[in-house]
């Protein structure tokens, strides 16, 4: 009898286990077929969003933004539906990484205003500064508003500069080094210049038109500002090189003189060479 009873209770143990392995089955199946129709159910848009987190002023170019779909609900008020829509424009607050780009974030520095200058935004710790347009990258037309460049000067200093040296002394060496980096240009202001040609014939035959810049607009810090004046006003060689998007720690980089090249490349120097 002892030996019956226990063998009903195992037997309902399974019976109560089996049922409670049905219950949740059905349960996780409910969740699994209801859960696409719960994420996908409504329309969605295409809104811009920040392909990863930007500071104020920030002037957004193609790799700065994605495209993101959200649903039609959720989409903020001044959502930016176009990539276009907002390249070139300056943000006028932090973004983070797949932050919808909202229009009233954003200020077009291009709008002239009633003055007739352009609306370029600048935070209270910066001044913006105008560089001449005489580098090689300026030139060729490689330069965009944006980018973000290093500010490499050559410029020549007096070979002794210790204390009492001797006042007839003038000689001088160059040296060529980052004066300055991670520098955003904000715009390059030019003008429209036809290329010049003999006859009429030849005229129909050129290019259209190009704008080449005049002046290169970046925003600095004062002391910044002022040292680029320094090294402008001395009469240095200025050049730009441009950096990846995206890349904005320092580069650890040393001066070069004719000092420099003669260990970097052991150039043979002197009577015994």
């Amino acid at each position: 009898m002892s030996r019956m009873r226990g063998f009903i209770w195992f037997l309902a143990g399974i019976i109560l286990a089996l049922l409670a392995g049905f219950v949740a089955y059905s349960s996780l199946t409910r969740v699994v077929e209801t859960a696409p129709e719960t994420t996908m159910s409504g329309p969605t848009v295409t809104v811009v969003a920040a392909n990863r987190a930007l500071p104020a002023r920030t002037l957004l170019t193609q790799e700065d933004l994605t495209l993101v779909e959200l649903p039609a609900s959720a989409a903020p008020d001044g959502q930016i539906d176009a990539l276009d829509a907002a390249v070139g424009k300056l943000t006028l607050l932090p973004l983070y990484g797949g932050e919808p780009v909202l229009e009233q974030k954003l200020v077009d520095p291009n709008v002239l205003g009633a003055d007739g200058r352009s609306a370029i935004f600048l935070n209270q710790d910066q001044v913006l500064m105008a560089i001449p347009a005489q580098d090689l990258l300026s030139r060729v037309g490689v330069l965009k508003p944006g980018d973000r460049v290093d500010i490499l000067y050559s410029l020549s200093f007096p070979e002794n500069r210790g204390i009492g040296a001797a006042a007839e002394n003038e000689d001088e060496a160059q040296s060529t080094f980052a004066l300055l980096q991670n520098v955003t240009i904000v715009e390059m202001i030019g003008s429209i210049r036809p290329v010049e040609t003999d006859t009429a014939e030849a005229a129909a035959q050129t290019a259209p038109a190009v704008v080449r810049p005049d002046s290169v607009l970046v925003t600095l810090a004062p002391q910044d500002a002022l040292t680029l004046k320094y090294a402008m006003d001395a009469g240095g060689i200025v050049d730009f090189v441009m950096r990846a998007p995206g890349v904005e720690r320092p580069f650890d980089i040393d001066p070069v003189d004719v000092d420099y090249l003669i260990n970097r490349y052991s150039i043979p120097t002197g009577a015994g060479r």
